[in-house]
């Protein structure tokens, strides 16, 4: 991938809202050569989706959201893929990484009540023939997410003792 390709995506990942028109004139890089560059990634697959950043804490409709670890045994001839493609289609798995270390794949899964989340890993994931193991951890609350902090530090407000 060339430079004028990785320079577009930094400024999409820093915010997917900024045109074209004004990529273009940060980088002092032509129009059309941006919207090409932006369109071959969009095709390649590159760029998957735009989408927000969202801090559910601030809205009323409150997700749960867990963090699974799953340890698994791997499929002779596919590995862990056939695995993961498994656990992935599942509408509550929002996302999947297949991971180094003590466990296989690390699941990210939303519901709307912590019994829903304890139900798709108690009747859905562990049920997975090569699932060895699963261990959850429910977020609490989220300070940072993609880069971008949730609340703002108000400083220090303590009164200054002088002697």
């Amino acid at each position: 991938m060339d430079d004028r390709k990785l320079k577009v995506l930094e400024l999409l990942k820093e915010d997917a809202r900024r045109s074209p028109q004004l990529i273009a004139t940060m980088l002092g890089q032509p129009l059309n050569e941006v919207e090409q560059a932006i369109a071959e990634m969009e095709k390649e697959h590159v760029i998957v989706k735009y989408a927000p950043v969202i801090n559910w804490s601030k809205v009323d409709d409150q997700k749960v959201t867990a963090l699974i670890e799953v340890q698994i045994t791997p499929e002779r001839g596919r590995g862990f893929e056939g695995i993961a493609e498994r656990i992935y289609l599942y509408p509550e798995v929002k996302t999947v990484y297949l991971m180094s270390g003590a466990y296989d794949l690390l699941v990210e899964v939303e519901g709307r009540t912590l019994n829903d989340v304890a139900s798709f890993v108690s009747s859905k994931l562990s049920t997975i023939d090569s699932v060895l193991s699963t261990k959850t951890f429910f977020i609490l609350k989220k300070y940072k997410q993609d880069g971008i902090i949730f609340e703002e530090n108000e400083g220090d407000q303590r009164l200054l003792v002088t002697p």
